[in-house]
């Protein structure tokens, strides 16, 4: 069977199913979450699992110098960039099944619907597995595509340290995953991303597919309050520079803040004390914050609020404060064309669809800065993901991994009709 007509191949929810379980396996927590933080012997394990079910196929995979992993399959013009689909398999340390993880096997699963049906089609077509995704052992997030997008140097990410002290090149080594290829030195004809929608908007509107338009921008901030650790039964109140009150002021500050604009969000995800003792009042806190809009000048108003909000808690408590930007991503629309293919594979599938902004920075969102790219959602139970409890149903992640597969056919047969 070859590319001159799009087919109506179907992909098997219960072979999808069965991946999602089988890998989930691989760092399973105690209340059905994973804990596969990037870079470990988990997600060497993982690697591994993914590289040998990608092998079965007839695959090839090649592995860059940040981690990232591509599995090919043939086309009949392999001259040409791939069609490339997936997302990561890293997750949070108490992350759920799906995140990451669903995009991945996803694209697996509609090579396999490709090789059971010996379908031919006209360009490769790739399922990548990109490395540290989630941001949560080594920040920022995205730390790979974004390599591969051109926004970060491959020095820069390479250097990025865990709160151990851990280098993200180091881990790599220790993995035995880094390849030879350079970052970004892999050229791709287009990219389609399935994710959980991780919100409530789906659900909420029994739609079944995302139709991702685009990725609303992010900031990310770290803050350091520095003060006087001091005996906490004998310094009296008006003598403190608590730098932990300093930092509770702050966490106030983000919510108050992030209600002022409709749309937007903040959050402080993380916060540490020093010295972290119960007599001792605490002389240094640091803790990030994270502010997303899908307008940008919204976000300029939220940083100068932020900055102003810091310097006067610091100057009120007698405390030194260093706010930094660490993440400045700008907001992603994602290409028309590759929109228009995940539309007609819902369209073809006989689903619903919404167009929707992310609200979650994707690795789709860098790869857009160098690739054609757009992104497929599914509902998820009650929007919760970045959890243990995170659920998508059998049937919503085959909706999705068969969508994925129409949109990439729908596209391979595009390119074959501009080509000829």
């Amino acid at each position: 069977m070859n590319a001159t007509a799009l087919p109506n191949l179907r992909i098997d929810p219960e072979r999808l199913w069965a991946d999602l379980m089988e890998s989930a396996r691989i760092g399973a927590t105690a209340k059905g979450g994973i804990c596969r933080l990037t870079l470990t012997d988990l997600d060497r394990q993982v690697r591994d699992w993914f590289r040998t079910a990608a092998e079965s196929l007839g695959c090839t995979v090649t592995v860059d110098d940040m981690g990232t992993m591509f599995a090919r399959r043939a086309g009949q013009r392999n001259d040409i960039p791939p069609i490339a689909m997936g997302s990561h398999l890293d997750t949070q340390p108490t992350g759920g099944k799906f995140d990451g993880t669903l995009g991945v096997l996803a694209a697996l699963e509609a090579l396999r619907a490709l090789h059971r049906a010996g379908y031919e089609t006209f360009a490769p077509i790739e399922v990548v597995n990109w490395t540290n995704e989630e941001g949560s052992r080594f920040a920022p997030a995205m730390i790979a595509s974004g390599v591969f997008g051109g926004v970060f140097t491959r020095d820069w990410a390479v250097a990025r340290q865990d709160r151990a002290g851990v280098s993200f090149g180091d881990a790599l080594e220790a993995i035995g995953y880094r390849g030879a290829q350079r970052c970004g030195d892999h050229p791709l004809s287009a990219f389609f991303e399935v994710h959980i929608e991780q919100g409530p908007y789906l659900e909420m509107e029994n739609k079944n597919i995302g139709v991702v338009t685009g990725v609303q921008a992010i900031r990310w901030y770290d803050v350091t309050f520095t003060g006087q650790d001091s005996h906490a039964g004998t310094t009296p109140m008006h003598r403190r520079h608590d730098a932990l009150l300093g930092a509770a002021r702050l966490v106030e500050t983000v919510n108050a803040i992030a209600l002022r604009h409709k749309g937007s969000v903040g959050t402080v995800g993380v916060l540490e004390v020093k010295p972290a003792s119960t007599n001792v009042i605490p002389g240094e806190t640091y803790l990030t914050i994270d502010c997303r809009d899908p307008d940008e000048a919204v976000l300029d108003r939220m940083e100068q609020d932020l900055n102003a909000a810091a310097e006067a808690i610091a100057h009120a408590l007698g405390l030194e404060v260093v706010l930094k930007n660490i993440v400045r991503q700008p907001a992603v629309h994602f290409d028309p064309q590759c929109i228009e293919a995940v539309r007609r594979g819902a369209a073809s599938a006989g689903l619903s669809t919404r167009d929707m902004m992310s609200g979650a920075g994707h690795d789709a969102a860098y790869v857009a800065r160098v690739a054609p790219a757009s992104m497929i959602f599914v509902p998820c139970k009650d929007g919760i993901s970045h959890n243990e409890a995170e659920y998508s149903s059998k049937e919503q992640c085959a909706n999705g991994a068969q969508v994925l597969l129409q949109a990439v056919l729908d596209y391979d047969r595009t390119l074959a009709e501009k080509m000829r």
